[in-house]
């Protein structure tokens, strides 16, 4: 894995990540509170995970939408 990361290829795709998919974790971590998961069981955890990433999409939706739909 760290060859395939460190060919100019890999280090193209991978930069990528850190404005991709970084800021959604520290998001839902800092912003959201979500530093582990309080229920047991995989199923309850994919529930809770599910909304949390639930959570994050609106809150970027929301904005948008503001925008789009202003109040009467």
């Amino acid at each position: 894995m760290r060859r395939r990361i460190d060919s100019p290829e890999g280090k193209e795709l991978y930069s990528h990540r850190m404005g991709i998919i970084e800021p959604c974790f520290a998001n839902m971590e800092y912003c959201k509170g979500m530093n582990r998961f309080t229920l047991r069981t995989k199923r309850k955890v994919n529930a809770q995970w599910l909304l949390y990433c639930l959570v994050h999409n609106i809150g970027k939706c929301a904005p948008r939408m503001a925008e789009l739909c202003p109040a009467a």
